[in-house]
């Protein structure tokens, strides 16, 4: 490909990506806003939030599959399609039903966004250039959480439906551009699609959101045998031993089990999950805002930006400290650093000094938490084979600990009445987690030396090789 053939293509999936990813962090600003037009409690907060995010783990797996057998240009461009359409629902919508509908076709259609691009990166460029493409498309989610907020805090100016109406003509254009430049030849040899996993692991996680959004964690014993919290737990559990054993027999499985039987892996992945799970506190934060400073919602957007920067700003330089501190460190220090943010948000008076002090603590955990440290425990526990798979892993239980998390918030939040006290309980369950992930990163492994022992147990001098280039 020409040299302005490759700028464009890059730009178009650049957009793409950054416009899916914006509207995860987008939301949270627009909560306020939502709930006072709608009347919404915090319960039905997060299943808007959960919508999005849950469609997009499926609109992931099934658009993936899609691009191996129609070619990338149609699955982007029904991605991107789809997406306008959520988002236009969003933008018209009457009730809460639309809304909820809304988000889950824009995630849906968002899921799609990502893989595509991967995959035409993979196929399209030379080998000197997939990497930094590809670090480029990393990049966009730290972008996204800080264009995000001010966006919305000079969109909700105006009107919330703004956030998502903004999206209609970057949607035409994307679909005009992919038509271009896109190739519509598809795989050669599509590998097998693990349709019962993938039905299986969706109502598997689907049942337990329902049973967390449903509990009451007032009255928890009870709530734990209601019939809208114990039948949902025990499909959950049922569904999720079914799809054990179906991915021990998939050709292609959506989860490789053996990844699983390696102990850091296992360990990342958990601690991934809680992260996920912790991840969602912040999108209440504008709500929570609102509701004890009394700030607009136009302002609470803004007041996160100073947290989202400094969080940007830090994480590639955590990158460099893992050779010099290693992986347990950083990603110890960076749980304290959270569990002490959501405990101010849980206990404190909030003024909006101490609002944005919080939140910088917040930004300074979290650049330690969603990046680096974690990918490299996987991807130095793996072998070349398994690293897509392995990173794949990762990506999806942070998911679930996302939907869990916003079920969470919401339940907790409404069972203590709503308001800041509900929020303010929630906050300090996420602290509880915090402190839990800490234990269990105790058994990380942390520097160079024991990931060379790893190395050279799996391939010998190859091993080696590779863990000394690493270490440079």
């Amino acid at each position: 490909m020409s040299l302005l053939a490759n700028k464009l293509l890059l730009t178009l999936l650049f957009t793409g990506v950054l416009m899916g990813a914006i509207d995860i962090a987008i939301i949270g600003p627009a909560l306020p806003a939502i709930q006072a037009e709608f009347g919404m409690n915090s319960r039905e907060l997060a299943v808007l939030f959960n919508a999005y995010v849950f469609c997009q783990m499926i609109g992931t797996q099934l658009l993936a599959k899609l691009a191996d057998r129609r070619g990338v240009r149609f699955a982007y461009v029904l991605a991107i399609g789809l997406f306008a359409c959520g988002s236009l629902l969003l933008v018209i919508a009457p009730e809460p039903a639309v809304l909820y509908t809304g988000r889950a076709i824009q995630g849906f259609g968002a899921g799609g966004i990502f893989p595509v691009a991967s995959t035409v990166i993979a196929t399209r460029l030379s080998l000197e250039d997939r990497g930094p493409a590809l670090g480029l498309l990393g990049t966009v989610w730290g972008l996204a959480f800080l264009v995000g907020p001010v966006l919305g805090g000079l969109l909700l100016r105006y009107s919330w439906h703004w956030l998502f109406l903004i999206n209609l003509p970057i949607a035409v254009l994307l679909i005009t551009g992919a038509w271009r430049l896109l190739p519509s030849v598809p795989a050669a040899s599509p590998r097998p699609f693990d349709r019962t996993g993938a039905l299986t692991m969706t109502l598997a996680v689907l049942a337990l959101v329902i049973a967390v959004n449903n509990l009451d964690t007032a009255a928890i014993g009870t709530s734990l045998f209601s019939p809208w919290v114990a039948p949902f737990l025990a499909a959950a559990l049922l569904l999720g031993l079914a799809f054990w054993q179906i991915e021990q027999r998939a050709i292609d499985p959506i989860i490789q089990p053996r990844l699983l039987r390696t102990r850091q892996i296992l360990t990342a992945c958990l601690v991934a999950g809680g992260i996920g799970t912790m991840q969602t506190a912040g999108v209440f934060y504008p709500a929570m805002a609102v509701a004890a400073i009394g700030v607009s919602e136009s302002n609470a957007a803004f007041m996160l930006l100073p947290g989202v920067l400094l969080s940007t700003l830090m994480s590639p330089i955590v990158g460099r400290l893992i050779n010099i501190a290693g992986t347990r460190a950083i990603v110890l220090v960076s749980l304290v650093l959270a569990a002490i943010s959501l405990n101010i948000f849980g206990r404190a008076e909030l003024t909006i000094e101490l609002f944005i002090v919080a939140n910088l603590i917040s930004g300074l955990g979290m650049a330690g938490l969603v990046g680096a440290p974690l990918r490299w425990t996987v991807l130095n526990e793996t072998s070349p084979a398994d690293r897509t798979a392995a990173q794949a892993l990762l990506s999806n239980v942070t998911s679930v600990g996302r939907l869990v998390g916003a079920a969470t918030v919401g339940a907790v939040a409404m069972s203590q009445g709503g308001g800041v006290p509900g929020y303010q309980a929630a906050f300090l369950v996420m602290a509880g987690l915090a402190m839990l992930l800490f234990l269990l990163s105790l058994t990380l492994k942390s520097r160079a030396a024991e990931w060379a022992v790893a190395d050279a147990s799996r391939g010998g001098s190859a091993g080696q090789a590779d863990s000394t280039q690493r270490a440079t």
